[in-house]
């Protein structure tokens, strides 16, 4: 087990004390072809509502995103991405008690949304698809979420895949985090995100989250992301076919308890209730002093 480093961000709101509690990021899908919970939320006020669900269910912050990236996903331009997301962001602005992440690609459609309450952008390119989000990240003093991400989302399932996924995965990062730098992103600001289930084998996955200490040694936080994805789908298959999304609850709930005990400071999940309860636990296994008094 890692015990983790302690990480302060700066929000616009507040700070953001990443240490010896677990955070857990609910996602809101506002898309209509989401892997897992696609077209569930997709109205304004079915997402308004499910992001105070989650926050009610004990979530630390909730990522919005509104271009799916599952695999074989196609883009969306920034006009529709911002026509899904902005009605929502400006419902949850005066209504929300935690802070919001954009989960986006496009520096339009970030800088937009930092506009409309959002104080975090998440992109999942790592900058590869847009570096210009490094410089609105920077220009608004706000975390920014650099995951690694091996091709697009369209080709990433189908290969070939990293000889060593630890290496790749490292080096992907080490020039995620110098675009960011170079672009005026403060070292402090700056999250990092092994990227789970995007362009790694089902084996991949499992070999990341056993090396997550390694990551650590880049000298940032870390975010991982394991809920509901295909590896875990793979796994629980049943008479060869993979489990849908809403049965692999469990799997996840293994899945974010090895992310924590390995050293990740914040859990990116749908199921924020049960998610809870798994970090409580899982943090008590590295902290005594969290530990319930007899």
């Amino acid at each position: 087990m890692l015990r983790r480093k302690l990480f302060r961000l700066k929000l616009p709101s507040r700070n953001l004390i990443l240490d010896r509690r677990t955070l857990i990021m609910g996602v809101l899908n506002v898309t209509p072809d989401s892997f897992s919970d696609g077209n569930k939320f997709y109205t304004e006020e079915e997402a308004i509502a499910h992001a105070l669900q989650m926050e009610s269910a004990g979530g630390d912050l909730i990522d919005i995103g509104a271009e799916s990236t599952r695999p074989g996903s196609e883009g969306i331009s920034a006009e529709e991405e911002l026509k899904r997301i902005l009605p929502v962001l400006g419902g949850l602005r005066w209504l929300l008690n935690i802070p919001i992440s954009i989960d986006t690609q496009k520096a339009e459609v970030a800088e937009a949304a930092l506009e409309a309450g959002a104080q975090i952008i998440n992109d999942v390119s790592g900058l590869r698809s847009d570096p210009r989000i490094a410089e609105v990240a920077a220009s608004n003093h706000v975390p920014l979420i650099l995951m690694h991400m091996r091709g697009d989302p369209r080709t990433m399932e189908k290969g070939p895949f990293a000889r060593d996924v630890v290496k790749d995965v490292m080096q992907g990062l080490r020039k995620s985090v110098a675009i960011a730098r170079k672009a005026g992103v403060a070292k402090s600001q700056i999250i990092l995100d092994p990227g789970i289930g995007f362009g790694k084998s089902y084996a991949q996955n499992y070999e990341l989250l056993q090396k997550l200490p390694q990551l650590a040694k880049l000298g940032y936080p870390l975010l991982v992301g394991t809920s509901r994805k295909g590896f875990l789908g793979a796994t629980l298959a049943r008479d060869g076919k993979p489990a849908p999304p809403e049965e692999r609850l469990w799997g996840t709930a293994a899945t974010v308890t090895a992310s924590i005990l390995n050293g990740a400071h914040i859990v990116r999940v749908h199921d924020v209730a049960e998610m809870v309860q798994v970090a409580r636990v899982a943090d008590c296994l590295l902290d005594p002093d969290q530990r319930p008094k007899n």
